[in-house]
């Protein structure tokens, strides 16, 4: 038996949007947790840390903030962080610059 052309792409992209609309609608999600103590909901990167994770900590709190319920750094793992900087650098307007800085300040804490 053959398989159907094109089949395996389309359940390959299912899944994908099925995993990206996971993270998400989890980042969605409200919590019965106690608010973290800093605006962007993970530790502000120590002084010795790069300064682009600095800066992506600011654009995280500017542009993820708008429409998400801000979550540690440490909710996802960087695995996690980068399929959903993919889907949302796009829906956001992120610069690839952008997007490279909030990655850099998500990773701060693994």
């Amino acid at each position: 038996m053959h398989p159907i052309p094109g089949k395996s792409r389309s359940v390959a992209a299912a899944l994908a949007v099925a995993l990206i609309s996971a993270v998400i609608t989890a980042g969605c999600a409200t919590s019965g947790a106690t608010p973290p103590a800093t605006a962007t909901g993970a530790a502000p990167p120590a002084s010795g840390k790069a300064p682009v994770a600095q800066q992506g900590a600011q654009l995280w709190t500017q542009n993820c903030g708008h429409c998400h319920n801000i979550r540690p750094a440490d909710s996802y793992s960087n695995a996690q962080w980068d399929v959903a900087m993919l889907h949302m650098r796009i829906r956001a307007n992120l610069t690839a610059n952008e997007s490279r800085q909030i990655l850099a300040f998500l990773r701060t804490a693994h």
